[in-house]
């Protein structure tokens, strides 16, 4: 334990977040490239109906997934506050309930997926050109979301308690195996988004073996132990009070991201297949800034459950000062080499790498504010705020791209891709503004309940 709260709660702020924060961001990096090799796999020797294929069920997967992964922002929380006031039976008891609690999600959203996903699609408005393989593509993949949500847990658990290096190893080990499963499945057994879908499948279920592994190798109140697990009604509690709110705010972006893909596909399935490929490559910007998030939720955590609020605020300006600059840099890197890296994806089709130079314009470039927004956000959770953040957030994305659909863009003259891309640095915008305001209205008064 000694070693933990060093990192978080002692010694400098900037490097200790540094470190902290590298592996998160080249986890979460090895992650996106071995999704990627999904899309390219399948572009080079599919063509740009596959891509558009796996492309269409990004939002709506991560619509039924993300509200289950918010669960486990709670779970991370919870072992934050606990490591930082040295309630080792607590975080024990959280550990214990978080497992069964990622079992129960991938059970119900198996079900959920295997039976519903070709409704859901036709929904969106998923053209017939692609409706077929995106279906197929989706119940594969959620035959075995049970481990995406196994690891999700552990890894907030592991990172809660200041390890983020065993996930950056796991998840290169497994996307290893994803990349050759993929060559394999796509290029000599011919199963399309199939083989994609099975080798995604089959990388996640040895993640999650590991990260399993790891907590139960742990010697400190971290330690996990299988047949101890069990819904400890008060953990259990703290977890939802926490994550629930995180899951329903992940659920309502997800809706609004699925109004938005519904949008693109009336716009056909070349315009689909570059706006696919280029959201992909955005994918690398964002996971890159969202490492902060994770970062100020739980240095702010543990630092918050020991009452250190200056090492609070400093941490507060030091990730937000960090997720702009990093930003900035990537964005303009990307787009800049924008049309090379969407020819990796995309083969057969310039119309199509015209599209996804269009998005990164207008949604890569601005998305440090999207990163500012995040990490403003984080550092609520941190706290211990649930319900506010939810609300801000929810109001703020969701409010203003689903209001925007329904007005400005219904406009005949403002009924462009352009416009609905518009959306998104806007409401980046608007939230972050109104989660600081709110942060320093519950930091204020927790700083004023210590002193009292």
């Amino acid at each position: 334990m000694k070693r933990l709260n060093k990192n978080m709660l002692e010694g400098p702020l900037f490097s200790n977040i540094f470190f902290y924060t590298i592996p998160i961001i080249l986890t979460s990096i090895l992650q996106l490239l071995f999704n990627a090799a999904d899309l390219v796999i399948v572009g080079r020797f599919c063509g740009s109906i596959s891509v558009a294929a796996v492309g269409a069920t990004g939002s709506l997967t991560n619509l039924m997934v993300n509200f289950f992964i918010g669960l486990s922002v709670g779970a991370g929380v919870t072992v934050a506050h606990g490591l930082g006031g040295f309630r080792n039976d607590e975080v024990h008891k959280t550990i214990h309930t978080a497992l069964p609690t990622a079992l129960v999600s991938g059970v119900i959203l198996t079900i959920l997926g295997i039976a519903f996903s070709e409704t859901f699609l036709q929904m969106m408005g998923t053209p017939e050109t692609v409706l077929p393989l995106s279906a197929v593509y989706m119940k594969i993949y959620f035959a075995g979301i049970t481990f995406t949500m196994v690891y999700n847990y552990c890894a907030a658990i592991l990172r809660a308690a200041g390890d983020t290096k065993s996930p950056l190893i796991f998840l290169s080990l497994a996307g290893i195996v994803n990349v050759l499963l993929n060559v394999l499945f796509v290029t000599v057994f011919h199963m399309n988004v199939a083989g994609v879908a099975l080798a995604t499948t089959i990388s996640q279920g040895i993640s999650a073996v590991l990260v399993v592994i790891a907590l139960m190798k742990r010697t400190d109140a971290c330690k996990l132990e299988l047949k101890k697990m069990y819904f400890h009604k008060i953990q259990l509690a703290k977890m939802l009070r926490i994550g629930l709110p995180a899951g329903i705010q992940s659920s309502l972006f997800s809706i609004s991201n699925v109004l938005i893909q519904s949008s693109i596909n009336s716009f056909g399935d070349v315009f689909m297949s570059g706006n696919a490929a280029s959201s992909n490559l955005e994918g690398f910007v964002y996971v890159s800034l969202n490492a902060f998030h994770q970062t100020a939720v739980n240095f702010i955590g543990q630092n918050a459950g020991a009452k250190q609020y200056k090492r609070v605020s400093q941490t507060l300006w030091i990730c937000l000062g960090s997720v702009a600059a990093v930003g900035i840099v990537l964005g303009g890197l990307v787009y800049s080499v924008g049309p090379a890296l969407l020819s990796v994806y995309i083969t057969d089709s310039q119309e199509a790498i015209g599209y996804g130079m269009m998005r990164l314009g207008l949604i890569c470039l601005p998305y440090f504010l999207c990163g500012l927004m995040d990490v403003s956000t984080g550092a609520l959770r941190g706290l211990g705020a649930s319900f506010v953040p939810m609300l801000i957030s929810v109001l703020g994305v969701c409010g203003i791209r689903i209001g925007w659909i329904y007005t400005i863009f219904q406009i005949e003259q403002f009924h462009t891709p352009q416009c609905l891309y518009f959306s998104y640095p806007i409401s980046w915008t608007v939230t972050f503004l109104c989660q600081m305001a709110a942060f320093f209205l519950v930091y204020r008064k927790l700083t004023k309940e210590a002193r009292s």
